[in-house]
């Protein structure tokens, strides 16, 4: 797992870009990261009731800020 996940995630989760959210929830080794964005875009698309979409979406936003957190950054040689 590198930082550019979570980079990836919060940049598209504050843009509104759900289909590269999609894109990155599949291809992303962190399982719990996975599950975060599943459970949002599911609201966002499924439920009609506001406050479920704002709490998923809260609970993305806060697992992003926990894990890029406790996630050393990986220097990548060029």
């Amino acid at each position: 797992m590198y930082i550019p996940d979570y980079d990836k995630a919060l940049y598209f989760t504050l843009w509104g870009q759900w289909d590269d959210l999609l894109v990155l929830m599949v291809r992303t080794n962190d399982d719990l990261l996975s599950k975060k964005i599943e459970g949002f875009l599911h609201a966002f698309h499924y439920t009609s009731n506001e406050q479920n979409v704002m709490t998923r979406h809260e609970e993305l936003l806060h697992y992003i800020d926990h894990a890029m957190g406790h996630t050393p950054i990986a220097i990548m040689e060029v």
